[in-house]
């Protein structure tokens, strides 16, 4: 009975596989994250008290789908910690976790619907292409941070010169360590920096050195230096996802050859059971 009991699992679960694997149903569930975002952003909206019970049904039918989808996952794999070794499945996991907790009256409900909004997150570990986005991007903040250290002891070091020398000029923009800061970060993104700048050079007219070299620095250095990191993880991302999914290609032919290999095998032991069984029988007519 155990051994029927497996056959059914293996069945059920080569179907869950099917059903997980198929692109229509991945679509499906990336059309219900994008109807589940558009319904949470519809209660910003003063509507009517109706569609706001029709709102409620359908969050709580976005729900159990969802649990319903992740749970289909679980079961499709071969070992329940398979799926929990693939870092975008617990993510997904979690997601859906929060998502479980109840929106109510209470005092909580306003965090409720707020965790809700992590959904729509779900949409990153749905799409190929922004998975590789996620990940060029979280291995590129280590890099990111030493440039970001080297430009944060630029800004430092203008920002007290100018705090000493602007301060009489301007005191909201120059007159401490922060505001300093604040400006500079206005001229960095070209924010009205030239009124900034035409300002002080009434006072000191070589101060237009001060502003280009900073915005030479700051923008054009090392602004670009970020780019080109980001950049250039997100090529060898791009080419760590093309191998791995060749790799899995070629996995999935192996395990369709091996597949073949076993049914042909269980074949030929059926016939080779089938013959000598012939054989035997043959052997008892011919005795009698």
């Amino acid at each position: 009975m155990s051994g029927e009991l497996r056959g059914s699992w293996a069945k059920l679960q080569h179907n869950f596989k099917l059903i997980r694997d198929n692109k229509a149903f991945e679509w499906f569930v990336i059309s219900v994250i994008v109807v589940s975002s558009i319904v949470i952003g519809a209660r910003t909206y003063d509507i009517p008290q109706g569609v706001l019970g029709v709102i409620a049904v359908m969050d709580v039918a976005v729900t159990l789908f969802f649990l319903m989808e992740i749970l289909l996952r679980m079961a499709a794999e071969d070992r329940l910690r398979d799926f929990f070794k693939k870092g975008w499945n617990v993510f997904d996991f979690t997601i859906v976790v929060i998502s479980l907790i109840p929106i109510d009256d209470s005092e909580y409900a306003l965090i409720a619907r707020m965790l809700r909004l992590f959904r729509v997150l779900r949409l990153i570990s749905f799409i190929p292409e922004m998975r590789v986005l996620v990940s060029a991007l979280l291995i590129a903040i280590p890099r990111i941070g030493y440039v970001a250290l080297l430009m944060f002891v630029i800004f430092y070091l203008y920002a007290v010169i100018g705090s000493f020398l602007f301060a009489s000029i301007n005191d909201f923009l120059w007159g401490d360590l922060g505001a300093a800061l604040l400006t500079l970060f206005r001229v960095a993104t070209f924010e009205d920096w030239t009124d900034v700048m035409y300002e002080t050079m009434e006072i000191y007219p070589w101060s237009w050195m001060y502003y280009l070299t900073f915005i030479f620095m700051s923008t054009f250095i090392f602004l670009n230096m970020m780019i080109g990191i980001v950049v250039s993880v997100l090529e060898e991302e791009h080419r760590k996802s093309l191998e791995q999914g060749l790799l899995e290609h070629e996995l999935s032919e192996e395990q369709r050859m091996q597949t073949i290999d076993q049914q042909v095998a269980e074949l030929n032991r059926k016939l080779d059971l089938l013959l000598a069984q012939q054989l035997h029988n043959q052997n008892k007519e011919s005795v009698k």
